[in-house]
């Protein structure tokens, strides 16, 4: 009985002793390929995509080949090539700090040539409808600040691409649900359409002085109200975040299931619509 005691006890410090030197040598090859890869210098791509959601850039990413992701402080990117173009795409989340911080980032690591904020935004003149596409030739916040955008396009040739149109684009620091606050923005800034992250892009690149574009598709219109958990549910970063949000919101409010159901079908084919915009610009550029 001792003796085997002793050999159960001896088979139980071998085993942990073996399991502390597999974690020792993981943690040493992980530091060891850090630092390898902190080395190597920033890896160059022609066009940088800043977008806030997965669900945004979705249809684009479906479209890359060679797709390389790295993820951290925050950020998910993804690597690849678009008609033998280099991409780098960019998930930030919603809002002005996290779009100029992946901003900094995807200037900085990656040195594009171009830097297109993208994604879907809320209409604010009725004549935009769901899924019409916004070529931004300026920018304006809430605090009344401009940035014009180096935008040239033929409007002969904007008369033959029903669906697109070139304006401009105010930057606010939360979701515009209501049609009278949508219309009342609309007409007080001149917008056709307000986001959560374009202005703040637009600063990074100005200061970087890498050459900047904005396309945003409606996925609300100007007459839409969107429902009141959107918010909460845009706010969230991780999966099981956002499942419990929606969770939530049908617990309080059993009618947001088809709300969020609803939402989640147009946003798909937002992005969809978006992605086979911007792969076409992309060829051209």
């Amino acid at each position: 009985m001792v003796f085997r005691y002793l050999l159960q006890n001896w088979l139980r410090r071998t085993a942990t002793q073996k399991v502390r030197e597999t974690v020792v040598e993981t943690a040493r090859q992980q530091m060891h390929a850090a630092a390898e890869k902190a080395d190597q210098p920033p890896q160059e791509c022609r066009f940088g995509l800043v977008f806030a959601l997965g669900i945004e850039a979705g249809g684009l990413e479906d479209l890359l080949e060679e797709v390389v992701s790295t993820r951290g402080h925050g950020f998910l990117l993804r690597r690849g090539t678009l008609a033998d173009r280099s991409l780098a795409v960019i998930r930030c989340g919603p809002g002005r700090e996290n779009a100029a911080r992946a901003t900094e980032a995807l200037i900085t690591g990656h040195h594009p040539e171009w830097v297109i904020s993208a994604g879907f935004a809320g209409g604010l003149n009725p004549e935009l409808g769901r899924r019409d596409v916004l070529m931004v030739d300026q920018l304006v916040d809430t605090d009344g600040n401009r940035l014009s955008i180096d935008l040239k396009v033929e409007r002969a040739a904007l008369a033959s691409a029903p669906g697109v149109h070139v304006g401009r684009l105010l930057t606010a620091d939360r979701v515009i649900r209501l049609p009278e606050e949508k219309l009342t923005l609309g007409r007080q800034y001149e917008a056709a359409a307000v986001d959560m992250e374009s202005f703040a892009v637009a600063e990074v690149c100005r200061r970087h002085k890498t050459r900047f574009l904005a396309v945003r598709v409606i996925n609300d219109t100007a007459e839409e109200e969107l429902p009141p958990d959107v918010e909460n549910l845009l706010r969230q970063r991780s999966t099981p975040g956002r499942l419990g949000a929606a969770v939530g919101a049908i617990w309080r409010r059993p009618g947001s299931f088809k709300d969020i159901y609803q939402l989640k079908e147009n946003a798909l084919l937002a992005s969809e619509r978006l992605a086979k915009f911007l792969a076409g610009m992309i060829e051209q550029l």
